[in-house]
């Protein structure tokens, strides 16, 4: 048996894998025992396994019984046994880590034996797919099962209300997507009252196609954003500039690393054309910027591949899955300038208001895990960043698809021909053939030539995915001619047609390599499932992109010396194995971007951990008013330090100064005088100042309700953090944007991002204390003060942009008197003078 494992999965899989047979032996023992209880008593299981877990016993000693339990109840439920590999996939998930199964292997119910034993804890299990249309079947088909076993199941997709979601995840187990799982956190931490929030502390989650969800969308960050004040001139003015260009004259482009730059003659040019003496000037830098995005946009980004144009609006295109990216922006005023360049509608950019990367969401759950057909060449990645192994589970049936060396050809047209030729062949013979393809474009293009040839088939690509799961399951029929975008994350399974194995079963013919192996290994594993026949071959050119980026020259003159044809292809493992060292230099490159993107928001998340836990507590919080008294001693202290320092003789402290701030800030008018400060050191200052302060504290407490004075408290601590952080994060956006500069003064930008990171968020909280401090001591306290969120903010990522929610609406409370006050009016800080003489001077 071990020698099969090793032949199938390799040496260090197998060994670890072997190590689980008595354990798997105890499983299957169990379930035997199980068979034997009615359905009454094997849902009555869950009920005792539960009350062992409170009693202290560990899930690890009740996993035999609770494995035993699900498989039976499937058996009963669902009219499905889990298979033995089946059960080791469900350890290795228990275990927080990543089972790599080959599609048609059934990991949706692999999920179930994890799924139930981590839910007996009560503390939740998220179930993430990578889209709605899979977390509500999984949800709908699954849950017959726990419900069965006396579980409770909730869906969470996007629109949904906030009460839906609450319940949602207060079932034992959740469905939803990983854009809503992130957003909902997001959104949790920008609430006014604690009841609004929906999600519970994160416990336990599966994401199913991991590779797809915490790889390839792990270089997007999710963002909660608001409109800015941006105009859209800049745009079109640069991109008329842009149109005037002439390649390698004005600008360079480097294929390999996809930059473009202006030459010296076309900085010469823009300086003429803007009449400017110097681009480089720093009052012209949102130009340049706007410059740079716009070539950007003209010489990088590719309609119908990186981008379409549907409805006058630019959408992205997933590069990984082939998807519309709805709602998802370019960030950095590149969508703007794309929307320019194709004359549509230019849209505002956006203020960044909340945001977090997946990795560092992901990160947050006590235990992860997940499962996919492909991971094996990412688990470097897995293992640094998520501390997850992968472990690839043998299959149930030995995998008999027959995998050819790749054709290739010296130009796209020859290739092209020969694909069409290829797929005809395959029509007259009654064998189903998926054609997989890099972009919509190619698809689009491949779907034309078929038709020429008078070939029915069915085109699956972003711009026709709604009949997605339609088109899959016919796509193992007899005469099937299906062309699809990268399949990626699909999640379907195609199943063959009557007489289809006799034919060889289903046919995938690659119309080219993808940057990534794994995304070629997903398209080959969409054939041969549960030992089922099948092929897979990938027609390759010299001109196609990865080839064009790597070593193409060489294998051109190659076919020229041995003389040839163009319609002539190479056929070599060799030339095989070169084209694989290439997507690994790819993918060596794709990580270091993932790595470094995760690097600068560690820095965010340090900050935002900060922020949230503060959030948390003044929503938490009977009493805030420690709290408050620590921010304004924080403030003085600062003040007070800044008026006398420790380098300066007593006799140069500007303590006129001091004085003067201190009765703006935190005391009433004349409270505190040169006089009483003079001839002390500034411990003592600070004492003096903090007992005055403290005294007046207890006075405004005592003029109102204690309550309304702590209700008082939570509206300034929440406006003033919340306002702060939105305006803080919109800075350390911007800086990220421009850090890169840095390199070019041989600075490290990601040491330079740390640091001046740091400096600007301890400028901020220093901003918070003074804020609140003066609010707390000034502002009047009224009676109808309703708690605001700062702004509302839009979801932006794969899915479609999310409205904010508006708020509840929550019981008349104390109230602190708006800023728009008549300038004869008493100014709202309390100090008995009027407007104009006081707080408005700040105007």
């Amino acid at each position: 048996m071990l020698g099969l494992l090793k032949k199938v999965i390799g040496d260090s899989d197998a060994r670890h894998l072997k190590k689980m047979d008595k354990l798997i032996e105890e499983i299957e023992t169990q379930h035997e025992e199980m068979k034997k209880l009615s359905d009454g008593d094997l849902a009555g299981m869950t009920a005792k396994f539960k009350q062992r877990y409170e009693d202290g016993e560990k899930l690890d000693d009740i996993l035999p019984e609770a494995f035993g339990v699900v498989r039976e109840a499937a058996t009963r439920a669902l009219g499905m046994t889990h298979f033995r590999v089946q059960l080791v996939g469900g350890v290795v998930l228990h275990r927080g880590d990543i089972a790599e199964m080959k599609t048609g292997e059934g990991k949706t119910l692999v999920g179930t034996l994890s799924v139930y034993l981590n839910a007996l804890t009560g503390k939740g299990v998220h179930v993430v797919t990578v889209n709605e249309y899979l977390a509500r079947r999984d949800a709908e088909a699954m849950g017959k099962l726990y419900n069965f076993l006396g579980l409770t199941v909730g869906l969470n997709v996007a629109g949904m209300s906030k009460e839906e979601k609450r319940e949602a995840y207060a079932a034992d187990v959740t469905y939803g997507t990983n854009n809503e799982f992130g957003f909902d956190y997001l959104r949790d931490n920008m609430v006014t009252y604690k009841k609004q929030m929906v999600q519970r502390k994160l416990h336990y989650a599966i994401v199913d196609e991991v590779d797809s969800i915490l790889i390839d969308e792990a270089r997007t960050p999710l963002i909660i954003s608001g409109a800015a004040n941006q105009t859209s001139e800049l745009y079109s003015t640069a991109n008329s500039f842009v149109r005037m260009l002439k390649a390698d004259h004005d600008y360079t482009y480097e294929e390999k690393t996809k930059t473009v730059q202006l030459s010296e003659n076309g900085v010469a040019k823009a300086e003429r054309v803007f009449n400017i003496e110097n681009l480089f000037d720093s009052e012209h830098v949102q130009l340049n910027h706007h410059i740079n995005q716009a070539l950007k946009a003209h010489k990088v980004m590719v309609r119908d591949e990186d981008y379409v144009v549907e409805d006058g609006e630019v959408a992205i295109v997933d590069q990984f899955t082939g998807r519309l990216m709805k709602g998802r922006r370019f960030s950095d005023g590149l969508h703007q300038a794309i929307e320019a360049k194709e004359g549509v509608k230019i849209k505002r950019e956006s203020m960044t208001m909340a945001s977090i990367t997946f990795q560092n969401y992901f990160r947050m759950y006590e235990k992860l895990a997940g499962m996919t057909g492909t991971a094996k060449t990412e688990e470097e990645e897995f293992q640094n960043i998520y501390n997850m192994n992968v472990y690839a589970v043998p299959t149930n049936e030995e995998i008999i698809r027959e995998d050819k060396p790749d054709l290739i050809f010296k130009s796209v047209e020859s290739k092209h021909r020969a694909i069409i030729k290829k797929i005809e062949e395959l029509y007259e013979k009654g064998q189903p053939v998926l054609v997989g393809t890099v972009s919509v474009d190619n698809s689009e293009i491949i779907s034309k030539k078929l038709k020429k040839h008078k070939i029915p088939h069915n085109v699956l690509n972003a711009k026709n995915h709604a009949s997605e799961a339609e088109i899959i399951e016919q796509a193992g029929q007899k005469k099937a001619v299906t062309i699809a975008t990268n399949m990626a994350g699909r999640g379907t399974d195609i199943k063959l047609g009557d007489g289809v194995a006799e034919l060889g079963g289903l046919f995938v013919l690659g119309t080219e390599r993808h940057e990534s192996r794994r995304i070629d290994n997903q398209l080959r594993g969409r054939s041969g499932r549960q030992g089922d026949p099948g092929m897979s071959l990938f027609y390759l050119s010299l001109e196609d992109p990865l080839m064009r980026r790597f070593g193409s020259d060489n294998m051109s003159k190659m076919m020229e010396r041995l003389g040839m044809e163009e319609d002539q292809p190479i056929e070599s493992r060799i030339i095989t194995k070169a084209v694989e060292q290439a997507q690994k230099r790819v993918e060596g490159n794709n990580f270091d971007a993932r790595k470094q993107l995760l690097q600068y928001d560690d820095v965010m998340r340090e900050q935002r951990d900060v922020i949230y836990e503060q959030r948390n507590e003044v929503l938490d919080s009977e009493n805030l008013r420690p709290i408050v008294e620590h921010m304004i001693e924080s403030t003085v202290t600062r003040v007070v330090n800044s008026y006398t320092p420790e380098e300066e003789v007593p006799e140069d402290w500007n303590l006129q100064g001091l004085v003067e701030y201190i009765n703006i800030t935190v005391l009433a008018e004349s409270e505190i005088s040169e006089k009483e400060i003079k001839g002390l050191d500034p411990e003592e200052m600070i004492e003096l100042i903090m007992e005055k302060v403290l005294n007046d504290y207890n006075q405004r407490e005592a003029e109102i309700m204690t309550e309304q004075m702590r209700e008082f408290e939570r509206v300034i601590l929440l406006r003033t953090v919340d306002s702060k952080w939105t305006a803080h994060i919109d800075q350390m956006d911007q800086l990220r944007q421009g850090i890169h500069l840095r390199a070019y003064a041989q600075n490290d930008p990601l040491r330079e991002y740390k640091f001046e990171g740091y400096e600007m968020f301890e400028t901020m909280v220093a901003s918070i204390e003074e804020e609140v401090s003066r609010y707390i001591m000034k502002a009047q306290v009224q009676s109808n003060l309703k708690r605001q969120q700062v702004a509302e903010g839009k979801a932006v990522h794969r899915s479609a942009s999310q409205p904010q929610e508006p708020q509840e609406e929550p019981k008349a409370q104390p109230y602190v008197k708006g800023e728009t006050v008549g300038r004869n009016d008493p100014c709202p800080c309390g100090s008995g003078k009027k407007y104009k003489n006081c707080h408005g001077r700040e105007e």
